[in-house]
């Protein structure tokens, strides 16, 4: 007989489906309350980051007027200001790590905002309670100190003697806009705006107080002792690589801050006293500017500035200078070469300068008078045309550390750095202690030789005898277009155009426009483009009514591989090279551009918003 089946527990039935019922809700009710708390916290949060965004726009407001540092009095409104911008930092950072913002930090998408802020803060209170201190003080005793001695030399100890706490605030100021630099970035507007805001200020600041640092920093080395430099005056009218053709080679005395110039040579008494002689060249060198035309230079003293590394344009003068009559006995030091924009810009600080011909030069019409108007008033007049510029050269440098003071100082050393970067000035050393300074100063430029800051080069070298520099208007835009491998590819469009006109052409001096009939007018310029050093160009291309003689091709060049081709541009024509840049992963800064001087300051270089790495 088979036993009767237990009734069911009901009483257990009834708990499990109660269970069963019960969990969504408390699920639900969680959720419902996480929500609610994270919605709390981010009225908080959205409310809290209006007041940081406050305090650092006013804080970086002030920092961004040390972008002028050469104006003392800036730098004076900002030690004044500064307890008040440290309140304001100190705040900023304070409520950017509390309780909500460090919730918020963890979660995904926006925790990448959150941490992009917290960073922002600290960097900012770090910079004004670190860095900017530290700059300020130096500023302060430089203010006190007696910059001018006795017989009207500049006065190198109180440089000497700050030299140590400039370097010092440099590279805490360095540190943090790296770590700036480092920063996720943002996802939402008023973040990402903030930070990019932030970003174009400090590496502005850091570009600037880095450059003022290395120039004081070298100014020692260059000024200190007895020695002697060559002043190569080029001219960017007939473009060279890194200057222009050479019309003139002076000589510059150094005697323990003292600075004189002497006697000026034209390339017609180098010519003359060395028989054409020619520089000295690597093979690679040779091959692309000696024995490949359409040009084929001589290298004679007028082409040095043809290489396009300061260092052997240095070892080049040297070669031809030690062979010349009054040069053999007077061993150089190193070499300075400049033009008639830095000239200008030297002139704008240390003031005018009246001509023997009667013309003033000053900080505005220095660069065309003699990049251009020379060549109309005196084209058949070439040593008029040499001492017109010797005059300007030697006057200016005679007054750069006459009567200085710290704010004379600081905007001769602002300049001497912004016409390095643009290769309007340039030097080199053959001490190498002193050119180390030199080099690290940035005054030393080269074709593109750094992993971290990469540059692609752009170099032009006139292909025919004329002036027509002057009428070539150059500029580069640089599109950020993707990422991969966290190597950077950016995409260049770098435009060339000969902004002569049919009326010039028939009007001006064949001494501009140039001696080759039928080809009036015309900018015949062999032009190297280079790939950033641990990087490489692709996709290079040539548009637009000008052209591309020969082709665009890769040659060698003393361990790179530069694309060469001869740009031709008829009057009114226009050239535009594209290409594909990727740099290295190791590059910290975005990519520049390296080139052959404009006639005016400036680089015409236009960064446009795309795909980064960032």
């Amino acid at each position: 007989m088979q036993q009767a089946p237990e009734p069911p527990q009901r009483g257990h039935r009834r708990s499990t489906q109660k269970k069963h019922h019960v969990w969504p809700w408390i699920v639900l009710a969680v959720l419902v309350a996480i929500v609610a708390f994270l919605g709390i916290l981010g009225a908080q949060l959205y409310s809290q980051a209006r007041q940081v965004k406050a305090h650092e726009e006013q804080a970086l407001s002030v920092l961004s007027d040390m972008n002028g540092i050469s104006d003392i009095s800036k730098v004076n409104e900002i030690s004044a200001g500064l307890p008040q911008v440290q309140q304001e930092t100190k705040e900023a950072n304070r409520i950017a790590h509390g309780f909500a913002w460090n919730v918020y930090s963890k979660l995904p998408w926006i925790g990448s905002d959150i941490t992009t802020v917290q960073g922002m803060t600290e960097v900012v209170d770090s910079l004004t309670n670190q860095a900017v201190p530290q700059f300020v003080t130096v500023v302060d005793t430089l203010q006190k100190a007696d910059l001018q001695s006795g017989d009207g030399t500049l006065n190198l100890q109180p440089i000497l003697s700050t030299e140590q706490s400039l370097v010092a605030a440099n590279n805490a100021l360095q540190e943090q806009v790296t770590a700036y630099n480092k920063l996720p970035g943002g996802n939402i507007s008023l973040v990402s705006n903030t930070y990019d805001a932030g970003k174009t200020q400090l590496d502005s600041l850091a570009g600037t107080v880095n450059q003022l640092t290395n120039t004081f920093k070298m100014l020692p080395s260059l000024l200190g002792g007895n020695q002697t430099y060559a002043i190569m005056a080029v001219t960017p009218s007939e473009t060279r690589s890194s200057g222009g053709l050479v019309g003139s080679v002076g000589e510059l005395k150094v005697d323990n801050g003292k600075l004189s110039v002497g006697d000026f040579h034209s390339n017609g008494d180098y010519l003359k006293d060395t028989h054409n002689l020619s520089g000295t060249l690597t093979d690679d060198e040779a091959q692309i500017f000696k024995n490949t035309g359409p040009m084929r230079m001589s290298f004679d003293i007028r082409d040095l500035a043809a290489l396009p590394d300061t260092a052997h344009v240095a070892t080049a003068m040297q070669s031809i200078w030690d062979r010349t009559s009054w040069g053999s006995g007077t061993p150089l030091n190193g070499i300075l070469v400049m033009d008639p924009v830095f000239l200008q810009e030297l002139i704008s600080i240390t003031g005018n300068v009246q001509l023997s011909n009667g013309v003033t030069l000053t900080g505005e019409n220095t660069a065309q008078y003699l990049l251009n108007t020379v060549y109309i008033d005196y084209p058949n007049d070439n040593p008029m045309m040499d001492s017109l510029f010797e005059e300007a050269a030697t006057q200016s440098i005679d007054h750069m550390f006459a009567n200085t003071d710290l704010t004379k100082l600081m905007k001769v050393g602002t300049v001497l750095g912004q016409m390095a970067q643009e290769r309007h000035f340039s030097m080199y050393s053959f001490d190498a202690n002193v050119e180390k300074n030199i080099e690290a100063a940035g005054f030393t430029p080269s074709s593109p030789n750094s992993i971290e800051h990469p540059t692609i080069g752009v170099y032009l070298n006139e292909q025919k005898g004329d002036k027509m520099g002057w009428y070539l208007d150059r500029k580069a835009v640089i599109t950020p277009t993707s990422c991969k491998n966290n190597a950077q590819t950016y995409h260049v469009e770098y435009e060339m155009k000969n902004t002569m006109t049919e009326e010039e052409v028939s009007t001006l001096p064949i001494y501009i426009t140039g001696t080759t009939p039928g080809e009036e007018g015309w900018i015949y310029a062999k032009t190297l483009i280079y790939a950033p050093k641990g990087g490489a160009i692709s996709n290079i291309t040539a548009t637009g009514t000008g052209t591309a003689e020969q082709g665009i091709k890769q040659v060698t060049m003393d361990g790179a591989q530069p694309y060469l081709t001869t740009a031709k541009l008829l009057p009114g024509q226009t050239l535009t090279f594209s290409f594909d840049v990727t740099v290295s992963s190791d590059a910290v800064s975005q990519l520049a551009v390296d080139q052959t001087p404009l006639n005016q300051p400036g680089s015409n270089v236009t960064y446009n918003k795309g795909t980064s790495c960032k």
